[in-house]
């Protein structure tokens, strides 16, 4: 942990590991789910549009690792039988479960409290914050049986500190922070269970160029220059740690 910034990850960290990858389809969920598969991981991306996630699967298998496999899904209007029919779809055609990083979200974009309506919060908290806390206790009997399984759940820096016109938004990822902690309490009984919070910061990528249209994009960090903390938490390495609240800039 005190020495992130120099961590380097071994070539089979990953090896004969199933994680799940939620939101793979473009920017850091694809550069993860890449990442992951270079470094032996059986990779499930997980997506709304087919055509991303048949791309993330063509590079993945350029790798000449492990193939990867494709799960389509939309968060928003799923009912928590849906999320029990991917765990079920995970069991029977893979056997196990040894991560998830929860990396899909959805924002409208800045706006005034007052402006958001009961749909918009519906939806803001259903993806970013129901969807993945349901998923996790879904796919909980298949982390339970990996001898070592990570969690990573997804953070927004204005989730850690909220300000104004952020909005729901703000709010899911604020409840997602008080998520996990709660969370790690109650993993506390299962040594092989863990769970983390990561905040990508200012990352380009296809949601950040939505919410801020005029930004200079090039002086940001592209989305593989984070892999070094997604990989940490996801393996073997941080066994042990749960719980945490990570800056991935700051680890960068």
């Amino acid at each position: 942990m005190n020495n992130l910034k120099d961590y380097q990850a071994e070539k089979d960290l990953l090896s004969k590991r199933v994680i799940l990858v939620t939101g793979a389809g473009q920017g850091i969920g694809r550069a993860a789910a890449i990442a992951y598969a270079a470094y032996g991981a059986t990779v499930i991306l997980h997506g709304r549009k087919v055509e991303k996630l048949e791309h993330v699967y063509d590079d993945i298998q350029a790798l000449g690792r492990e193939e990867a496999v494709i799960f389509p899904f939309d968060f928003e209007k799923a009912a928590e039988k849906d999320f029990q029919a991917i765990a079920d779809a995970i069991e029977s055609q893979l056997g196990r479960l040894d991560g998830i990083l929860h990396n899909a979200a959805f924002t409208f974009g800045p706006m005034p409290l007052e402006n958001h309506t009961l749909e918009q919060w519906q939806v803001i908290m259903q993806v970013n914050l129901l969807a993945p806390a349901t998923l996790t206790r879904a796919c909980l009997p298949l982390l339970k049986a990996s001898s070592d399984a990570s969690v990573i759940m997804t953070s927004d820096t204005h989730g850690h500190e909220p300000s104004a016109y952020w909005g729901g938004f703000a709010v899911a990822k604020a409840g997602i922070e008080a998520l996990v902690k709660i969370q790690a309490e109650e993993w506390e009984l299962w040594p092989n269970l863990r769970i983390n919070t990561l905040i990508p910061g200012p990352v380009h990528s296809p949601q950040r160029m939505k919410t801020h249209p005029g930004e200079t994009k090039h002086l940001l960090l592209q989305p593989q220059d984070l892999m070094r903390a997604y990989l940490f938490f996801m393996g073997s390495d941080s066994k042990g740690v749960s719980g945490k609240i990570i800056s991935c800039q700051e680890a960068k």
